[in-house]
């Protein structure tokens, strides 16, 4: 397979107006794009998506030029999630789907991600190729004469279709009257279709952070600031907050009292009661790495197994599609119900956990208490370059002793960010001020050991 260069774990992304991110260099994307998945005896037909920062609109039209360039033709949808551009590439039998986000980094980035036919993300040789192509001087040589260029057109009705597509995940015989839900639309992509789901479903919706200016996405808001939600779900006394991220296919959501509830939790309430109803493939959830021991323990405890994966949603369903499973997802809030979607959809997982409260008559505090987490510490810093890790010998001594001292009552995980100059250290034990000391320690040496 060609080395990737410009796709991390998640598309393309960076500082928009800045390389990889401009609007030459997404254009060429574009017909890069529409020559790979250009078919013999058919009309090329490609989604374009996007969420609501302000660089969305030179690269929507940045690739639109590309692609028409080629002689497909471009369906834009508009500020729309990332699952429902999926779920609109499907539905249309389009050729490919193109997202426009950076998810929840703040406004100035901006990344593309891609797409299949079918709804799921293109594979790792897939984006490998149309790098390929992109660099090949060739590419010019493909475009399509002057009588045969693409157009490009908006779906009106883009917001109703996929609000119609997850009201129908939630299961008929139930409503949601009754219920108080703080919805925090992030500023970002599910500002409008969020609320009115839940809101035509039967709740009574308090909306944050729905006012979307191009440059306040993510910004103290959404599924990675969850203090808004739960700040306001204490002030109106409702019964569960909502959080999704700028393109809302990541889920956090906080009980009745306020206090958080992250994915690794909506995964064991989900995986548990769909393994008493006899309704989770192979007995199996798939995770990742970074997914706490506590959710592995009270599958195992349910008579269920875990799988996990490396980082990345893709990587999660890659692992689903290959072995038939049906539920999987991230500590993050990444959580993918491949009965419902393709991908990690934060308005259906939610759909999901409100299924159960409502069916069982139960608060979300109570729900939540079926995994107890072990104690975890994440340490997140900065590097100037990635160096191999099996090259750093200091830092891998360091982890071989905490390791050792753990034994099997906790593990560690030391990795470099897919989509940032970052390393990530991750200890699980059953001292917190114990595992933070140790994770800073080894934080520390790998800075040390990857500067310039």
């Amino acid at each position: 397979m060609a080395e990737r260069r410009l796709f991390g774990t998640d598309g393309v992304r960076g500082v928009a107006n800045l390389e990889p991110m401009t609007g030459a260099t997404v254009m060429r994307l574009g017909m890069a794009v529409a020559a790979r998945l250009r078919q013999a005896g058919r009309h090329t037909r490609i989604v374009i998506g996007k969420d609501t920062r302000l660089s969305g609109y030179m690269f929507e039209t940045a690739l639109a030029s590309g692609i028409v360039s080629m002689g497909a033709d471009v369906w834009l949808t508009g500020p729309l999630p990332t699952p429902g551009i999926a779920f609109i590439t499907s539905s249309m039998r389009c050729d490919a789907g193109v997202v426009i986000s950076a998810s929840h980094n703040p406004f100035e980035d901006n990344g593309i991600k891609l797409f299949a036919r079918d709804g799921y993300k293109l594979p790792d040789t897939v984006e490998a190729e149309i790098e390929a192509l992109m660099e090949s001087p060739g590419l010019e040589g493909q475009r399509a004469s002057s009588g045969d260029v693409g157009y490009s057109r908006k779906i009106e009705d883009s917001r109703g279709r996929y609000v119609v597509f997850c009201k129908n995940t939630f299961p008929v015989d139930l409503t949601l009257d009754g219920l108080t839900v703080v919805v925090d639309g992030a500023h970002g992509a599910g500002y409008r279709v969020g609320p009115a789901v839940f809101e035509e479903l039967g709740a009574k919706v308090i909306a944050i952070n729905c006012a979307p200016n191009g440059k306040n996405i993510n910004d103290k808001a959404g599924a990675l600031a969850p203090e808004a939600m739960c700040k306001a779900v204490r002030e109106h006394g409702a019964h569960v907050g909502i959080a999704l991220d700028g393109d809302a296919d990541r889920l956090v959501l906080c009980d009745e009292h306020g206090e958080v509830v992250d994915g690794d939790a909506v995964m064991a309430l989900c995986a548990t009661r769909m393994l008493g109803e006899g309704r989770l493939a192979k007995g199996t959830l798939v995770t990742t790495v970074m997914s706490n021991l506590g959710l592995e323990r009270a599958i195992k405890t349910a008579g269920g197994k875990v799988v996990r994966t490396q980082v990345g949603d893709r990587y999660v369903v890659e692992e689903m599609r290959k072995h038939g499973y049906n539920l999987g997802g991230e500590q993050s809030g990444h959580l993918v119900f491949l009965d419902h979607a393709t991908t990690g959809d934060g308005i259906i997982a939610a759909l999901r956990v409100l299924a159960v409260m409502v069916r069982e008559g139960r608060p979300l505090s109570e729900l939540a208490q079926v995994m107890q987490r072990t104690p975890q510490v994440l340490v997140n810093v900065k590097v100037d370059r990635k160096r191999p890790l099996e090259e750093l010998a200091a830092v891998g001594d360091l982890i071989r002793a905490v390791e050792r001292d753990l034994g099997d009552d906790g593990r560690v995980l030391v990795r470099y960010s897919g989509t940032e100059a970052k390393a990530r250290v991750m200890i699980e034990g059953p001292d917190e001020g114990a595992i933070r000391e140790r994770a800073q320690a080894i934080a520390d040496a790998l800075v040390a050991a990857c500067r310039a």
